[in-house]
């Protein structure tokens, strides 16, 4: 496996370094994302217990229970 770094703008991807080969290779692009992006991760002071507990009232089962099933079948 080959690792390259590169810019993708506007639809096209730029490598940093030209890549030589003459045979046809199959990638895999991965976007990092920005920093600006990782000062929007969710922390636990973005959520209200109570605000949650009033928007879900009306469902009558566990939700925890839900995502164990959920998960289960994806097993």
């Amino acid at each position: 496996m080959l690792a390259l770094k590169g810019i993708y703008e506007n639809g096209i991807v730029t490598l940093e370094k030209p890549l030589k080969t003459d045979k046809k290779m199959e990638v895999i692009v991965t976007f990092l994302e920005e920093e600006n992006d990782r000062d929007k991760i969710l922390s636990l002071k973005d959520f209200s217990f109570m605000e949650t507990r009033q928007k879900t009232s009306k469902y009558n089962f566990s939700l925890s229970n839900a995502v164990l099933e959920e998960r289960k079948e994806g097993l």
